[in-house]
């Protein structure tokens, strides 16, 4: 059997006859990654977690154990004494240090984000609020209710109604004569 992982998916690739351009066209990983996994020159992936999705990859395009061929992988780069692909990811963080220590306490933002969220609802009660007093101004009748008025008439076809207004009689006295 062979002696490293990359030498045991290269036979299990040429015993099922294979070829790269096939395994690349389905892993979408470039012929050139996938020599170098099989020669076993690592260094030439682009590192991290990559080399191991590429190990892994390979292996069940070609129908290879994947838990097998990741410690296969594991196994060579200690062998071989370089730093393994976890320790370079590990150093990355998403984080973004700065010298100054985080001045503000998570109590005091939920506090703020609350205090906030209550004063945008106040402003939309408000502004509705608003809307709907003008819709009712602008959707007020010109004539009073039909409840004010009263109607009198002495029944001659000569003389007019006399409309009751009540208290707006001022305003609309102009209107009907």
């Amino acid at each position: 059997m062979a002696a490293t992982i990359g030498e045991q998916l290269r036979l299990t690739r040429e015993e099922r006859g294979i070829p790269l351009r096939e395994i690349s066209d389905e892993t979408r990983i470039s012929i050139h990654y996938l020599e170098a996994i099989e020669s076993n020159d690592y260094k030439r992936l682009p590192g991290g977690i990559f080399n191991r999705s590429f190990v892994r990859a390979y292996a069940r395009c070609i129908g290879y154990d994947e838990k097998e061929a990741i410690e296969g992988y594991s196994r060579y780069m200690r062998e071989s004494g370089e730093t393994g692909d976890d320790v370079a990811t590990t150093r990355h963080h998403s984080k973004v240090y700065t010298d100054a220590p985080a001045t503000r306490s998570p109590i005091l933002t939920v506090v703020l984000a609350i205090l906030i969220l209550g004063l945008l609802t106040l402003g939309a009660l408000a502004a509705l609020h608003w809307y709907q007093r003008r819709s009712a101004v602008l959707l007020r009748p010109v004539l009073p209710s039909v409840a004010f008025l009263s109607l009198r008439a002495d029944h001659s076809p000569t003389s007019r109604p006399v409309v009751d207004l009540g208290f707006w009689k001022a305003d609309y006295e102009t209107v009907l004569q």
